[in-house]
């Protein structure tokens, strides 16, 4: 990527539609286009369309009708002069546009160059531009809303007064380094102790959420296990939202693990519904009994489901016993018939999730649930900031580990120079975040991931 030249791109996505739009930026993009864009008047007001067209230079034929919008430097996405050509959408088209437009000096933009280009030039920090990358990828409305607020700059506008405390407290010791005379008296010492475990305590909040946060990001594995014809496919529907697995009255009709994506409560969630676990000597039903057992040891969160209208057998309670309590849910379906389950078996059942995947009951209960066991402690925090990128993640445990270097050194009286070493290690790492001290080959690395055109 080199900044100076101009680029342009397509971007709107590939295929066919009502309109496409080829995208320039760089301090060229008015003249390149004027080249290949007539209308009447002058071109070039900007924060205006235009309607003209499109012609091919040579023999001015008109390949197409188009909307010319022109965004002058600073005020636009990339920082610089950027136009956009809104066409019709045909793939022929936008093709031909974009060949004009390099054919008169424009450059192909390679993936997230447009985005890397106003974060060179402040637009955004790094943080609200791996916001875009995951706006553009989300899949739910809930994942959409997480990266709007960060493309809004909330998890920078939290990190800055950290970074300016922690900068505070370095000038304060650099200085006595600086002045010998200008000892740190007991009580300075304290508040500074006092500041770095205050921020110390912010990092740990944002640190906490990575979990949940990465289920956000990533999307879980929920598996569905229980014996045969406890209704196992019939709740798979129902979460689904559509007769996905084959339903039938007949024990073992589910031989190999069936897999479908959703979401709950805006979470990503891949479901995974397996076949019925019982003593069989069915070579076939065996092999996918073995399949479901390595579902339960692969799945984030297993749904186990017990039958309400029959007592508990030998293979449900062996079910209780193998899957492990913390990843586990126990559903009880077919609420809607008779109670048989033995009494003496309600104390594992009691934190149990009565449902009927016949009538739909309880299955706002049950998403509730599993949101709840996803997200732990975060569940009360779906509007406050969470990060969901492993890189901010390691920057964050990184920034940690330094500042509880450093307060352990406080504690026993060492060396201001050698405590400032563990504080600019901090603050170092809290630069990655936004991108102030990330090397040019990891913000490359970065951009890369992002579509062509963004």
């Amino acid at each position: 990527m080199f900044q100076g030249d101009t680029i342009a791109a397509i971007s709107t996505p590939p295929g066919r539609g009502g309109i496409g739009i080829i995208r320039l930026s760089g301090a060229a993009s008015l003249t390149i286009t004027a080249k290949i864009f007539r209308a009447t008047g002058k071109i070039g007001k900007a924060n205006h369309a235009q309607f003209g067209r499109i012609v091919e230079p040579g023999d001015k034929q008109t390949l197409d009708e188009a909307l010319l919008t022109y965004f002058k430097a600073p005020h636009s996405y990339t920082g610089e002069d950027v136009v956009e050509l809104s066409c019709h959408g045909s793939p022929v088209v936008l093709r031909k546009v974009l060949e004009l437009v390099t054919a008169h000096g424009a450059r192909i933009a390679e993936p997230g160059e447009f985005t890397f280009r106003a974060f060179l030039n402040r637009r955004l920090d790094l943080a609200q531009a791996q916001a875009v990358r995951d706006l553009i990828n989300a899949q739910t409305a809930y994942q959409a809303h997480l990266a709007t607020r960060q493309l809004a700059g909330a998890f920078s506008q939290r990190l800055a007064p950290l970074k300016a405390d922690l900068i505070t407290i370095i000038v304060h010791l650099e200085s006595a380094v600086e002045f010998v005379e200008d000892d740190i008296s007991p009580e300075n010492l304290g508040r500074i102790f006092e500041k770095v475990t205050s921020i110390i305590a912010a990092l740990q909040h944002f640190a906490a959420g990575f979990a949940f946060g990465r289920f956000v990001k990533e999307g879980f594995d929920l598996a569905l296990v229980g014996r045969p014809n406890v209704g196992k496919s019939s709740v798979f529907n129902q979460l689904v939202g559509s007769d996905r697995a084959i339903v039938t009255a007949i024990p073992g009709t589910t031989r190999d693990a069936l897999y479908e994506s959703a979401a709950i409560a805006g979470v990503p969630v891949r479901l995974i519904d397996t076949a019925g676990i019982r003593e069989t000597d069915d070579v076939v039903e065996s092999l996918g009994i073995t399949r479901t057992r390595a579902a339960i040891a692969d799945a984030d969160i297993v749904l186990l489901i017990l039958d309400h209208s029959q007592a508990l057998s030998a293979d449900d309670q062996r079910l209780l016993d193998e899957v492990p309590v913390e990843r586990r849910i126990v559903a009880l379906n077919k609420s809607d018939l008779a109670h048989e389950l033995a009494q003496s078996h309600e104390p594992d059942l009691e934190d149990a999730v009565r449902i009927s995947a016949l009538t739909g009951a309880g299955f706002d209960e049950l998403r509730e649930r599993i949101f709840r066991d996803l997200s732990g402690d975060a569940a009360t925090e779906r509007d406050d900031i969470l990060i969901t990128d492993a890189r901010q993640q390691q920057a964050v445990g990184a920034a940690l580990n330094a500042l509880n270097q450093a307060r352990d050194l406080l504690l026993v009286g060492e060396l201001e120079e050698i405590i400032l070493l563990k504080l600019h290690a901090a603050l170092t790492v809290l630069g990655d975040i936004t991108g102030e001290t990330l090397t040019d080959d990891i913000l490359g690395q970065i951009f890369s991931t992002f579509c062509i055109g963004k």
